[in-house]
């Protein structure tokens, strides 16, 4: 499908006019980990014996690496690599990431080499493979799969981000947990998770980790947590048998850590780019507002969101597409289905995946946003613009907000510039923000 500039829809939007915008920032507790600090704290935390005691010589490792998008992953990852070798082990990588990356091997590897994760670069074998083991059932009757390589090794290091999940909430959303029996779990895996719909994924994960738990050679787990900035803030090993009481405590530290869009509502929501490195729905709906199903809620309240970019780390996978009100002609041509539509085969929920209204260029798609909006003063409209959803310190807001911003209505926001027009350039587009 191509949109034909200057036919019908860009007659009818041309006199939709689009309000100034200032740059703002948004301030959020800042503690983190420094890139440089964190080979330290993994080898402390893996140094203690609970944990070291665990590496047998000679053994052979697996450390899982999935496909969401962490900071510092390679290096996260690299240190506990090192840390398996100096305990005279051998590591290798497992790609754990269910169906995404085509649910194809070379995909999922494609995925871990975009994040700087190769056998070059983390100095051990990386396999990955689509191929699984039964291990048993689930209390709730659900059969449990786990990824071949994990299951034959000596041991299983569970390596993943640990946050509230983007359609559901529950006693352990993403974290360790989902990791072993969605990411580990593989294509065959993740779809028994989801086969019951979302509204049953909250108890199955934690019934089929504990399955995992008990039947696979899990070590033990070191989940890192985020900051408001995208930036690391916390790493912690947590040994198997206390994982499903440990998740739980860390799943609500991590909440506490979350950004948020700190003016709460709009007319409009401009996003400049989404991508599976941003969230599992391209972005995260805890921040947006976006959510694919009823089981979650939270984020920005929000009548019209248009999304303008795919991120080239997402390979084509344009999951989250359905959750817009608008996406421009670039992303519609970025959509690989055979990356995309696999998670909705896996998860059950088509509504992400869904085509919305496609503009030629990034002006069309916000003037059709904004002229669709109902019961909203056009006058002066609400319109906020975010990089992404993991970088929301920096956006920017219309001009409707400025004096509120400038008198401190907004704790923690100030305005940096005043009021301008958005400047579009000769094709309708608009430069990316900067991060």
């Amino acid at each position: 499908m191509h949109i034909k500039k200057g036919a019908t829809v860009s007659r009818l939007l041309a006199g939709v006019a689009i309000p100034k915008m200032f740059h703002a920032r948004q301030t959020f507790d800042r503690t983190r980990i420094a890139p440089a600090e964190i080979p330290t704290v993994v080898h402390a935390q893996l140094s203690q014996d609970a944990f070291r005691s665990r590496i047998l010589p000679g053994s052979q490792i697996a450390i899982t690496a999935g496909s969401r998008g962490i900071a510092n992953v390679d290096i996260i990852t690299k240190s506990i690599v090192d840390f398996v070798r100096e305990c005279e082990a051998t590591p290798f990588i497992v790609a754990a990431m269910g169906s995404h990356g085509g649910a194809t091997p070379a995909g999922q590897a494609a995925v871990l080499a975009g994040y700087g994760i190769t056998e070059q670069t983390m100095g051990c074998e990386i396999r990955s493979s689509m191929e699984t083991v039964e291990i048993g059932r689930s209390e709730c009757g659900v059969p449990v799969a786990i990824d071949r390589n994990a299951y034959e090794s000596d041991g299983i290091i569970v390596s993943c981000r640990l946050k509230p999940h983007n359609a559901f909430r529950g006693s352990v959303e993403s974290g360790p947990c989902k990791m072993l029996t969605v990411g580990l779990g593989k294509q065959r895996g993740a779809e028994r998770v989801h086969s019951q719909g979302m509204g049953l994924i909250a108890r199955n994960i934690p019934s089929m980790a504990k399955v995992v738990l008990e039947r696979a050679p899990v070590l033990f787990a070191i989940p890192c947590i985020e900051n408001a900035y995208d930036e690391t803030c916390h790493i912690e090993a947590i040994l198997p048998e206390d994982l499903l009481d440990r998740e739980p405590e860390l799943l609500r530290y991590a909440f506490t850590r979350m950004p948020r869009l700190i003016v709460g509502s709009c007319d409009v929501l401009i996003i400049d780019e989404i991508g599976k490195n941003y969230s599992g729905t391209g972005t995260d709906p805890n921040i947006t507002g976006t959510f694919s199903t009823e089981f979650a809620s939270g984020g920005i309240e929000v009548q019209r969101t248009c999304m303008l970019r795919l991120s080239a780390a997402s390979h084509g996978n344009a999951l989250g597409i359905g959750l817009a009100s608008a996406i421009t002609q670039r992303i519609f041509d970025d959509i690989d289905p055979e990356a995309m539509y696999p998670n909705c085969i896996t998860s059950t929920v088509l509504s992400s995946a869904r085509i919305p209204c496609v503009l030629a260029d990034d002006r069309e798609a916000i003037q059709l946003c904004l002229r669709t909006c109902t019961g909203i003063d056009r006058a002066r409209p609400r319109v906020v613009r975010i990089p992404n959803s993991l970088n929301i310190g920096a956006i920017m807001l219309s001009e409707s907000y400025y004096a509120d911003v400038r008198s401190g209505r907004y704790q923690h926001l100030e305005a940096l510039d005043a009021p301008c027009p958005l400047v579009f350039d000769e094709s309708g587009d608009i430069e990316p923000m900067q991060v």
